[in-house]
This record gives structure tokens, sequence and C-alpha cells, in this order.
């Protein structure tokens, strides 16, 4: 089982980046989908967590009203639209499945999610 993110890239403050998280080997259904962040030598971020119903998605207060979840109908892809993006955005971005439910918590935190993409770059200019 593999994931595969990409759509990272530069952009200018206030301009919008749509990152793909695609599953490889298995699909999204049943499970929560996390995307993270982490500018390195920085702690992880936990950005929003998808449910496995695609039902319910949660965001981390610094990109709530501006960034979206989202999943595709075959359950294959997941996407995480990113608009009005700042400076503080910039980081390396990661998606991660976990087969199950959990808290925004626990989501966040990251330790459950077993599988794990490679990270795509995002970069905001002011």
């Amino acid at each position: 089982f593999q994931l595969q993110a990409s759509g990272g890239g530069l952009v200018q403050a206030g301009g919008s980046l749509r990152l793909s998280c695609a599953a490889s080997g298995f699909t999204f259904d049943n499970y929560t989908v996390g995307w993270f962040r982490q500018v390195p030598g920085k702690k992880r971020e936990g950005v929003s967590c998808l449910s496995s119903d695609d039902v319910s998605a949660d965001y981390a207060d610094s990109v709530k009203g501006r960034f979206t979840v989202s999943r595709d109908t075959a359950g294959s892809t997941v996407y995480l639209q990113m608009n009005s993006l700042r400076p503080e955005d910039t980081a390396d971005y990661y998606c991660a499945a976990y087969r199950g439910d959990t808290s925004w918590i626990l989501c966040v935190a990251g330790a459950e999610f077993g599988i794990w993409g490679q990270g795509t770059q995002v970069t905001v200019s002011s």
C-alpha cells in the first residue's frame, strides 16, 4: 500500500494550490486520511483529517476557512484545496492514511497513521 502526494509548487501569497494524494494498492474506503505539514527543523503539524466515510473533515485553526479536503468518487485520490495562501503555509506537505476512524486530537498527532506518502513542497512567496 502506497500513497503518492503531488501538486506542490511555488505560489504568491493569496494564491491557490491543490494537492493530491493518490492511493496505490488500496482505496480510501474505510480509511481516515490526514494531511500534515512540516518545516525543516520544526514540529510536524496536522492540517486536516477526513473521516473514513468521507462525511466529515476537521482542520487546524491556522487553515480553517482557507483549506478544503475532499475525496474523489472512486475513493482513490484525496485532495487538499488550499486558497488564500500565506507565507506561513510554506512547508513540506504529507498525506497519510489510517484504517478506521479516529478523533481529531489523535489524528493531528499522526501516530496512528501507518501509511505515509512522500512530501510535496509548498512555497508561498510574500
